[in-house]
């Protein structure tokens, strides 16, 4: 059974988790209203992935005989500039998500919560990926800049992700 303070911080990533696929799903739709439908197919991705991180965080809580606290999703606020500025805005959530993934498995060692402190081993390596994934976006982006042609190759390559 979880503590208290571990059920309640779980339904908190939980909802963090959900808002991120919001989130994700609100920029592919500007991503598609620009014309760059290859970074719009990533982020929809991208929305899939955080929400079935949500759901594997809903299902660990009912395993643990915890309680699921679904919270309203706010709308997500951020600024289009450039696709530049877009993946830095990313990067900069996904570390919000990594840290608050860290101070959770901090908490859960703190109470010697071994089931829980595993099952978040899981998502501190997936926020690896996930910061390197957009990282070599930003990257990409910063080397070849954002002229016509190596916008093209890169929302391209983009797209391809399964």
């Amino acid at each position: 059974m979880l503590s208290d303070r571990i059920n309640e911080a779980l339904n908190s990533q939980l909802n963090k988790e959900f808002y991120s696929a919001y989130l994700y799903m609100s920029i592919s739709a500007v991503a598609e209203e620009c014309g760059l439908f290859g970074f719009a197919k990533w982020l929809r991705k991208q929305s899939q992935e955080e929400i079935e991180h949500g759901e594997k965080i809903f299902d660990f809580l009912i395993d643990r005989k915890g309680s699921v606290t679904l919270e309203a999703i706010s709308k997500p606020e951020f600024c289009y500039n450039n696709p530049l500025e877009l993946f830095k805005f990313i990067y900069e959530h996904e570390k919000s998500i990594t840290k608050s993934i860290m101070e959770l498995a901090q908490q859960a060692e703190d109470e010697c919560d071994r089931m829980t402190t595993m099952f978040l081993d899981w998502y501190i390596n997936e926020q690896v990926e996930e910061e390197s994934s957009v990282l070599k976006i930003i990257k990409q982006l910063n080397q070849f800049g954002e002229n016509g042609g190596a916008l093209y190759l890169i929302d391209n390559e983009a797209g391809k992700r399964e």
